[in-house]
């Protein structure tokens, strides 16, 4: 696994947050979309690469997912 330098990850989260605490917050990374936990942003981050992200937002604008 190699290091990626977050040092100038710009992180989002959705405009639909509504700080209810339950939020994940998103950075498009050299070579990877990063996605990390917006309540401990330190505790680290899970990357995917631009293809499995766009197919999983994909299938989340399809209605897919169960989502509230």
């Amino acid at each position: 696994m190699t290091s990626v330098d977050l040092s100038r990850a710009i992180w989002r989260k959705s405009r639909r947050s509504n700080n209810g605490g339950n939020c994940v917050e998103v950075a498009a990374l050299p070579h990877d979309i990063g996605v990390r936990d917006s309540k401990d942003p330190g505790a680290g981050h899970l990357a995917f690469t631009m293809d499995i992200w766009a197919a999983f937002v994909a299938e989340v604008r399809d209605g897919r997912f169960d989502l509230p």
